[in-house]
């Protein structure tokens, strides 16, 4: 296993749309352990998706049980992931790996229904709110070639972060 370098921005590769996952294979596990491993290993973190550390395609970790009192499901391997129908919006603070300087006010759906793929090709599907789909809808806009710098609610709502802990 390895822990993987994670772009920032500006590196235009962020911009980058990824491609569906079709081959379910050892190479694509070995890539899942490194992508937790790097996950795991560096700045607190409750998601990072594949295009963060140069790879382009459409997979995503998400672990928020970390956070206490906060429904969840655990840590999750999304590949594919598709929001087939989503409910509600709420406004909330956000920040990136691939953007460690700052936080900003982001406007997301409150609630989301997810299909996505496992680590084996199997179809899972989810329903989620709060902050759960907050960090899935985060961490899938990196796979459209987006940050949350894209969403901000306006200018006013971008924050310097004070430290990166």
């Amino acid at each position: 296993m390895a822990q993987l370098e994670i772009l920032t921005f500006p590196d235009d590769r962020l911009k980058q749309v990824s491609t569906e996952v079709e081959i379910f294979d050892d190479s694509l596990h070995a890539f899942l352990k490194d992508l937790e491993e790097t996950m795991d290993e560096g700045p607190p973190s409750v998601g990072i998706a594949a295009p963060q550390v140069g790879r382009f395609e459409r997979i995503v970790l998400v672990d928020v049980s970390i956070k206490p009192k906060i429904p969840n499901h655990g840590r999750l391997i999304l590949i594919n992931p598709k929001i087939v129908a989503e409910q509600g919006q709420v406004v909330g603070r956000e920040g990136c790996l691939s953007v460690p300087d700052f936080t900003g006010n982001v406007a997301r759906a409150e609630s989301i229904e997810l299909e996505a793929k496992d680590a084996h090709g199997n179809t899972i599907s989810f329903s989620m709110e709060g902050y759960e789909a907050r960090a899935v809808q985060h961490e899938m806009d990196h796979l459209d070639g987006l940050l949350f710098l894209d969403h901000l609610v306006s200018r006013r709502d971008l924050f310097r972060r004070k430290k990166y802990k």
